[in-house]
């Protein structure tokens, strides 16, 4: 049997990763938008996540980053359009992109397809306790340590930072920068502006900060002590702000 090339092998893992995606997209999302308890969910973690790291949204240095962690990756938003139009290109992202670049899209969509299968996790238990619709930090907590998924929830964590490692790499190739400025405009005249538009964010953000060591590590270790504090039950006073207890 003929060994699979480096490139081939990414090219599957892409594959498998927006087949995921896809399969939760259509239990999250309606025509609409997100789904309702998913919506309400993802705008408590969303408040929670900007009142944990508020010092790095105001930072000139690490603001449009945290941005874009908090925002594109974690964020409040139906990423429907974006996912779409990565399914649309990827025949040709495989061809052309550097295996760098993939292993970032990689990464950053098993950081995606992970977070969507532990929010319908969170949903299926916050509708053992009452629904969705008004989260306290307290049902929040209870509703985590019911999915009893800790190791998962550590990947998630870990996802951070290696998505960062790796875009914060990228981001020093010229080149790579080049073309993606250069597609801007033939990018959205095919259809394809909500990915080349989150492309395009990352890049910029991490391509300000001139190094990313400090500011990932920061987001790792702080929310590997928040998961630590939940899973020990800890007062939500310690972890959550007021306005969500």
């Amino acid at each position: 049997m003929d060994k699979k090339s480096p490139r081939t092998a990414l090219a599957e893992t892409i594959a498998a990763l927006l087949e995921d995606c896809r399969e939760a997209r259509h239990r999250i999302t309606d025509q609409g938008g997100l789904r309702p308890a998913f919506a309400a969910l993802a705008r408590w973690q969303a408040s929670r996540l900007s009142h944990t790291h508020a010092d790095l949204l105001a930072s000139p240095r690490y603001g449009p980053a945290a941005s874009f962690v908090f925002t594109d990756l974690y964020g409040d938003r139906d990423y429907s359009p974006r996912d779409q139009d990565l399914e649309r290109v990827y025949p040709m992202m495989v061809r052309m992109m550097p295996a760098s670049a993939l292993q970032s899209i990689i990464l950053a969509l098993e950081a995606h397809a992970l977070t969507q299968s532990l929010d319908i996790a969170m949903v299926e238990q916050l509708a053992r306790l009452g629904g969705a619709a008004d989260i306290s930090a307290g049902r929040y907590a209870a509703a985590y340590r019911a999915c009893a998924n800790a190791p998962l929830r550590r990947r998630q964590i870990e996802l951070v930072l290696e998505t960062g490692q790796v875009l914060d790499r990228v981001v020093s190739h010229s080149l790579v920068y080049s073309m993606i400025r250069l597609a801007h405009g033939p990018a959205h005249m095919a259809g394809f502006g909500a990915l080349h538009d989150f492309l395009e964010r990352g890049f910029k953000a991490f391509r300000h900060m001139k190094g990313a060591t400090g500011f990932l590590q920061t987001i790792h270790d702080r929310e590997s002590g928040i998961m630590a504090s939940i899973l020990a039950g800890a007062a939500p006073e310690t972890w959550a702000p007021a306005t969500l207890i």
